[in-house]
């Protein structure tokens, strides 16, 4: 048996936000990250549109990139002092990740980080309040998954939290969000977004309900992505829709060892002044590890389904396989994303000397291997590597060297 989970409610397309005004409650928190939803007004929006459905309203901002078990430790603590019954979340993956970890902790405040990560291990929610998540990214798609990422940075490890339990109760995704995105944030989340739908396509888990959203993600990205990058609004809102098809099947059909190698790598240079950003992370190891795949047979045919449906050409299994290889790295060039760690520059973009010394890499990497293996996403994946095959995936990854095992 297995299971099929969204939101209860989905309300999409310009405008949507004032969806809130129908709301039923008492009291509603509002999750928000840095200033970007103050300044565009969708914060006041926010506000505005509960008090007008008669709740009271406090909001918990600053919550970081990549937010910190500490945040969610605060924020749940907020909760608990405010007792809402809706739980709001708007900005990028971030805030709304971290606000999952919070109305866990806010409904049972004796569970621990570590109890929250134990794979779909969560008690039942929803005793004390609902929760709706609101993105201003298109990539993630944390609005509709049974996922969130907090890191440790003692450890400098991001953990994913998995269970249906935190799929939002409602997910609204207004395009008028996206159009704020920064472009470097365009390039990440979106290549977020296709990693998303490649990975949930020929993960072991992928099933009927799950492969045509996969799919037509897949081709709204290669015809949205590029193009939304360079600036087309209307390419932008298109992309808004299209990573939530692609966050629809992953938190469903789940992922594999590219997610596995990002959460294990993000953080964890972090000593060097700088993090991998997610999204650059899964651009730069997807063609990597879909070579890696391949050599699963199934995988394989897989992998060239997509390319037929993205109409990539090629004669034999092998041949749309690399050719869907060779477009994704084309998407990076023109994303301005590089193609491998060593050359991997602090602030994202390529160059020939990369933040993460070779040194340091190599030192860190049995670790960092091991670590991807235990990965909630590593077993989904349609090949299962061993340490030594983890850490030539890795090395791979560094050099940006062929993947010939």
């Amino acid at each position: 048996m297995a299971r099929f989970t969204l939101p209860r409610d989905l309300y999409h397309g310009k405008g949507a936000i004032d969806a809130l005004k129908t709301f039923d409650g008492k009291r509603a928190i509002v999750c928000v990250g840095g200033g970007s939803m103050k300044k565009f007004g969708f914060l006041d929006k926010v506000i505005n549109n509960l008090k007008e459905a008669g709740m009271e309203v406090s909001v918990f901002d600053g919550i970081e990139p990549d937010p910190s078990v500490e945040t969610v430790m605060r924020g749940a603590e907020a909760m608990i002092k405010f007792q809402p019954d809706w739980i709001i979340a708007i900005g990028g993956g971030s805030p709304i990740d971290a606000a999952k970890a919070m109305w866990i902790k806010y409904e049972y405040p004796e569970t621990t980080f570590e109890d929250m990560c134990k794979v779909f291990g969560l008690p039942k929610l929803r005793t004390k309040a609902r929760f709706c998540a609101i993105p201003s990214t298109s990539g993630t798609a944390t609005e509709v998954t049974a996922f969130s990422i907090i890191t440790d940075y003692s450890k400098g490890i991001k953990y994913p939290i998995a269970d249906f339990e935190i799929t939002p109760d409602v997910a609204i995704v207004d395009s008028d969000l996206a159009e704020t995105m920064p472009k470097k944030l365009v390039a990440h989340t979106g290549m977020d977004a296709m990693t998303h739908a490649i990975e949930a396509y020929v993960s072991t888990a992928n099933c009927d309900f799950t492969d045509p959203l996969a799919l037509h993600a897949i081709k709204m990205i290669q015809e949205d992505l590029v193009d939304s990058y360079n600036g087309d609004m209307g390419k932008r809102d298109s992309m808004h829709n299209a990573q939530c098809l692609a966050g629809m099947a992953f938190s469903n059909a789940l992922l594999g060892i590219v997610h596995s190698m990002a959460h294990k790598t993000g953080a964890a240079f972090a000593d060097y002044g700088a993090h991998i950003i997610h999204g650059a992370a899964n651009a730069m190891y997807l063609p990597k590890v879909i070579a890696f795949n391949a050599k699963n047979e199934e995988a394989a045919k897989r992998y060239a389904v997509i390319a037929d449906s993205m109409n990539l050409g090629g004669s034999s299994v092998a041949e749309k396989v690399q050719l869907l290889i060779s477009y994704l790295r084309k998407m990076n060039d023109e994303l301005n994303i590089p193609h491998c760690i060593k050359n991997y520059g602090a602030d994202s973009y390529p160059t020939e000397h990369g933040f993460v010394p070779e040194d340091v890499f190599l030192e860190r990497l049995p670790e960092i291997a091991k670590n991807a293996i235990l990965d909630a996403c590593t077993g989904s994946n349609p090949r299962q590597p061993s340490q030594e095959e983890m850490e030539a995936l890795l090395k791979c990854c560094y050099y940006d060297a062929e993947v010939d095992f």
